[in-house]
């Protein structure tokens, strides 16, 4: 898949998500096989771009090429001169959040609202696009609401505007993250336009990734909420979509080394304590349905790294946990 300048390549993206796409994740996701990874969504109000979470957010040293920023808001010249700041601070990728489904972007009219006022669409977009001289891509829904699935006609808009790419969740803004995800909207979608389409909703599964793909005939899937706490099903689906062969999971070795790296990228990044209270839904995330725990298991891991108070005993703790699974696998084997 070609954006712009950049081949994104393998096909498989990671979704931008508040609160998860931070440097440490993206940075994780690449090393394991995701072709482009977008930033956390960032405010176009230049009033908060100082504050210690905007910095956090903007800060891409050191990241691999390219480098793909989300920006969000609802007034045309406003979020151009974000789109410019950010080209200044590194970015060679812009994208435009119309997809947030949560409340209070959407009662600020921003993500997924900006959906109900197709002519500011056009607005916006014309107006990122003529401000930059990277590639502006864009996020979407299905629509706002079942009765209003307008996700074709803003992807017209966008292709007229210029964007670069278009990556489509299946869902409406009103379903949030609930029920399933269709593909049908994305497949008309890919069908009348000629820039690239992304497909994104539920891809959970390399042979998932493969049905997607061919049901819409888009160009790449976007993994969203898979990723957490499998930042390896990058190259599962990438390998899947080379081969037609799945891997076999990671082991329980690898897992722990992944997880401690990951842990480890967070202190350095955040600091304690924020590294640390950070960490614990990322820790969350890794325990989550991997067959060689119980529920027991699962609760008392969370009981005792989320009452860590420092980097060392998070570290050292996690690092104990799964030595001990590790260490009975030949007693369960027998």
């Amino acid at each position: 898949m070609q954006i712009g300048p950049y081949t994104i390549a393998p096909n498989v993206v990671l979704a931008p998500m508040a609160g998860v796409t931070d440097k440490p994740f993206r940075q994780l996701c690449k090393r394991l096989g995701a072709g482009l990874a977008a930033s956390e969504m960032t405010i176009s109000d230049p009033r908060f771009w100082n504050t210690r979470k905007s910095i956090h957010r903007m800060d891409h040293a050191g990241e691999p090429a390219p480098i793909s920023v989300q920006i969000a808001g609802t007034e045309p010249r406003q979020l151009a001169e974000a789109a410019r700041y950010n080209v200044d601070h590194g970015a060679q990728i812009i994208d435009i959040n119309m997809g947030c489904p949560a409340k209070k972007v959407c009662n600020a009219w921003a993500g997924s609202a900006l959906m109900r006022d197709e002519a500011l669409v056009a607005r916006i977009l014309e107006a990122v696009v003529g401000a930059v001289d990277v590639p502006v891509t864009l996020k979407i829904r299905t629509g706002w609401c079942a009765q209003v699935r307008n996700a074709p006609a803003i992807a017209r808009i966008a292709q007229d505007s210029g964007i670069a790419a278009l990556a489509v969740h299946g869902r409406t803004r009103d379903q949030h993250y609930t029920g399933t995800a269709e593909y049908d909207t994305i497949a008309a979608i890919k069908a009348m336009l000629d820039i690239p389409v992304l497909a994104n909703g539920d891809v959970d599964s390399p042979r998932k990734a493969a049905q997607v793909l061919a049901h819409t005939g888009a160009d790449a899937v976007m993994v969203g909420r898979a990723a957490q706490g499998r930042p390896w099903i990058f190259r599962e689906i990438a390998h899947y979509l080379a081969t037609g062969q799945e891997l076999p999971p990671p082991s329980l070795q690898e897992v722990r080394d992944i997880l401690l790296g990951h842990l480890a990228d967070l202190h350095a990044f955040y600091g304690e304590p924020q590294g640390v209270r950070i960490a614990r839904k990322h820790l969350g995330w890794y325990a989550k349905d991997r067959p060689e725990h119980t529920d027991e298991q699962r609760a008392a891991f969370r009981a005792v790294v989320n009452a860590a108070e420092s980097a060392d005993a998070q570290l050292r703790l996690t690092r104990d946990y799964f030595d001990g699974l590790i260490a009975a696998q030949p007693l369960a084997a027998a």
